[in-house]
C-alpha cells in the first residue's frame, strides 16, 4: 500500500454501511489504514459479520445500529465514532432508500421517509462531524445518476431527493472550507448489489442505456470514494461526480 495514498491514522464513518456499497466502502477505507465505524438499520448479524472481517485482517471496524431517518440516531452515531476512536476524519453519507410508484398514487409515507434517510440524513450526519473535523477533513455523499437522468416512470421522487445532494453539496462545500473540509458527492449508475443485481428484468431494461453496457461493481464506486477520502483529493470539492458506466451521457 502507498503510503502517499494510505488512510493511515484516518477515522471513517460510513452511514448505511453494512450490505451493497456501503459495505464494498467500508471494505475500502479498512484496507487503505482507516479505523472505520459504519451504522447499519436492519441486520444485526450482517453488520456483525462485516465488522469481525475487517478485525480479523487487521483492521478496526464497529457497527452501529442507527436509523438514518431519526436524526437524534444519526447524531449518536457520529458520537459514538469519537468516543470509539477519539476523532473523525472522513464521513461517507451512503444511507439511501428508492421508493417507485406513479406519481398519481405516491405514498406520502414513503416520501417523506425517503427525503429524511436519502436528504436530512446527509445534513444531520455532516452537520454533527464537522464540529469535530479539521484541515484535511472529507465529506462524501453518495448520490445517483438519475439525479442527472431518470429514464423510467415512477421515480420522480427519488430523482429530486437525489438531485437535493447536488445543491446540497455545493452549499456544504462553501460553508466548511475555511476549516478545510472538501465535500462532495458520488453519483453511481447501477451497481450489481443484493438490491439491484445484475441480472434480471429491471437489469435488462438499464444494461442498454450505459456507454458501456454493463453494471458497475461495488468496488468501482468504494474505490472512487477512497480516492476522494485521501490526500490527493484536496483540491475537490462542491463536485458532483458521475462513475454511471455513460448512463447519464
Amino acid at each position: 500500500m502507498s503510503q502517499q495514498l494510505s488512510l493511515n491514522g484516518k477515522v471513517a464513518l460510513v452511514q448505511g454501511g453494512s450490505r451493497g456499497i456501503g459495505a464494498a466502502i467500508v471494505r475500502r477505507l479498512a484496507k487503505d489504514g482507516a479505523k472505520v465505524a459504519f451504522t447499519y438499520v436492519s441486520s444485526a448479524a450482517v453488520a456483525e459479520a462485516l465488522a469481525g472481517e475487517i478485525t480479523a485482517n487487521g483492521g478496526q471496524a464497529l457497527a452501529l445500529h442507527a436509523d438514518s431517518a431519526d436524526a437524534g440516531a444519526v447524531q449518536q452515531a457520529v458520537a459514538d465514532t469519537v468516543a470509539a476512536f477519539g476523532a473523525l476524519d472522513i464521513l461517507v453519507n451512503n444511507a439511501g432508500v428508492l421508493a417507485v410508484a406513479p406519481v398519481t398514487e405516491f405514498d406520502l409515507g414513503e416520501f417523506d421517509r425517503m427525503l429524511a434517510i436519502n436528504v436530512r440524513s446527509v445534513f444531520v450526519a455532516t452537520q454533527a462531524a464537522a464540529r469535530h473535523m479539521g484541515q484535511g477533513g472529507r465529506i462524501i455523499n453518495i448520490g445517483s445518476t438519475n439525479a442527472e437522468r431518470m429514464p423510467f416512470a415512477g421515480g420522480a421522487p427519488y430523482a429530486m431527493s437525489k438531485s437535493a445532494l447536488v445543491g446540497l453539496t455545493k452549499g456544504l462545500a462553501r460553508d466548511l472550507g475555511p476549516q478545510g473540509i472538501t465535500v462532495n458527492n458520488v453519483q453511481p449508475g447501477p451497481v450489481d448489489t443484493d438490491m439491484n443485481p445484475a441480472s434480471g428484468e429491471f437489469a435488462e431494461s438499464l444494461i442498454p442505456l450505459m456507454a458501456i453496457g454493463r453494471y458497475g461493481q461495488a468496488s468501482e464506486i468504494a474505490s472512487f470514494v477512497a480516492y476522494l477520502a485521501g490526500p490527493e483529493a484536496g483540491y475537490i470539492t462542491g463536485a458532483s461526480l458521475l462513475a454511471d458506466g455513460g448512463f447519464a451521457a
